[in-house]
């Protein structure tokens, strides 16, 4: 019996019915995984007793010997996934992460320059609400109304505007390549440092199969639990002359002690990375985004942009039905037993908690080991969803036989049967 079972059945029940719902659904959220075993044991590990604030070999509590042979496994292992000069383990999230080189590189009222959020940015990178958009002057590039693609062109203009001191890059909901180089240009010309934020495809980045900022910006972060398939964390890199800056932002300026379970996770999955299995598995992911894009295409949606070059896609469902919104097919295709969320599209007409898209991506699925012919039904499966209006009757049957398919791609590291 689980110790939490015995001690706390109403815990234990909840978290069996969501390794059951995991196991049950098909999950293609695109910043969703499934960690390893390996992975998921080393977050829950006694490491989660150890205070060990500071850094490895400074630490300003006793008994961080093996602690610090951990968080330098870390370290190494980022280091060279990514080619980077200097890497700090330790945020607790993607926000964190990038907070960290706010904190480094800027004073409270200096001007950053980002990804629009309904355009696919995040809120981390100037929205209003956010302490990005509060405590700093943010402007905003957005995406070209008839390629839906990032326009270097107007990047620069109004870069030369607004003169940030910071410019991102990266995104929330982007389904294209991003250049680099050429921001790194722009940043330069107006006397900016580049924060690349690669949370989504950090996995493609360390693989060589999405290009790498690593050389043109002075910062680079990331989550890493999509593509990388590690736990639900991040990570901060940087240019060897901002490393003591970027280490002070993190602690003492941001955080106490560091979670030394999930540091052990994100070491375990570092260590997986750097395998070939793993450039295999992302190269899958590619295969699958663009066997489902066109599969989706094919039953009428238009996605944004006209396709992916990543992992994720985002459905424009007012081209199958003007009257179809994020919210109700997101719900719709939860009753199916297929997870997604709802997201603007650009230029998108309704609000936030409706939406006329839908994002996807095939991480989770490629690691359950779905393929490309598995992708088409996938599609199929969300069509009859988005398409049933809420029928009831039609929702179960298409549950029904997701449910059925998921038995022939069980998740290993299950433990309990449910309730």
């Amino acid at each position: 019996m689980n110790p939490i079972e015995q001690s706390d059945p109403v815990l234990w029940q909840a978290i069996c019915q969501e390794q059951n719902r995991q196991d049950s659904t098909l999950e293609l959220i695109a910043s969703e995984n499934h960690v390893s075993p390996a992975v998921l044991a080393a977050a829950a590990t006694p490491l989660t007793n150890k205070y060990a604030e500071g850094y490895p070999g400074k630490r300003y509590y006793g008994g961080c010997e093996f602690i610090d042979v951990i968080e330098n496994l870390a370290r190494d292992r980022a280091k060279a996934l990514f080619g980077c000069d200097h890497v700090n383990v330790q945020p607790h999230s993607g926000s964190q992460a990038n907070q960290a080189v706010f904190l480094a590189a800027l004073n409270p009222g200096d001007t950053i320059l980002g990804l629009h959020l309904d355009h696919g940015g995040h809120l981390t990178h100037g929205k209003s609400v956010n302490i990005s958009g509060r405590w700093f002057k943010a402007f905003h590039y957005t995406l070209d109304p008839k390629t839906e693609r990032i326009d270097m062109a107007h990047v620069q203009r109004i870069a030369r505007e607004c003169k940030p001191k910071l410019i991102i890059t990266g995104a929330s909901a982007y389904p294209r390549l991003w250049d680099f180089a050429a921001f790194a240009e722009i940043a330069h010309e107006v006397g900016a440092v580049q924060m690349a934020d690669i949370a989504h495809f950090a996995g493609l980045v360390a693989t060589g199969l999405h290009p790498s900022p690593v050389p043109h910006s002075e910062f680079v972060t990331t989550t890493t639990h999509k593509t990388l398939r590690g736990p639900r964390s991040g990570m901060t890199m940087c240019k060897a002359d901002w490393a003591k800056k970027l280490d002070s932002a993190v602690f003492p300026g941001l955080q106490g002690g560091p979670l030394m379970h999930i540091i052990a996770a994100k070491a375990a999955a570092f260590g997986e990375a750097q395998q070939p299995a793993f450039k295999t598995y992302c190269e899958q992911i590619l295969k699958n985004a663009k066997v489902l894009a066109e599969a989706l295409m094919g039953h009428g949606y238009r996605l944004v942009s006209g396709g992916t070059d990543n992992h994720l896609m985002l459905v424009d469902l007012r081209a199958k039905s003007p009257n179809l919104t994020g919210a109700a097919v997101e719900l719709w295709l939860q009753n199916a037993g297929v997870i997604v969320n709802k997201n603007m599209v650009p230029f998108d007409t309704r609000k936030a908690m409706e939406t006329s898209g839908i994002r996807v991506g095939t991480p989770a699925l490629t690691t359950r080991g779905l393929k490309e012919p598995e992708m088409k039904k996938v599609a199929e499966w969300f069509d009859r969803a988005a398409s049933s209006g809420g029928d009831a009757q039609v929702l179960q049957k298409v549950r029904d036989e997701v449910t059925e398919f998921t038995r022939s791609y069980p998740l290993p590291h299950l433990t309990c049967s449910g309730t």
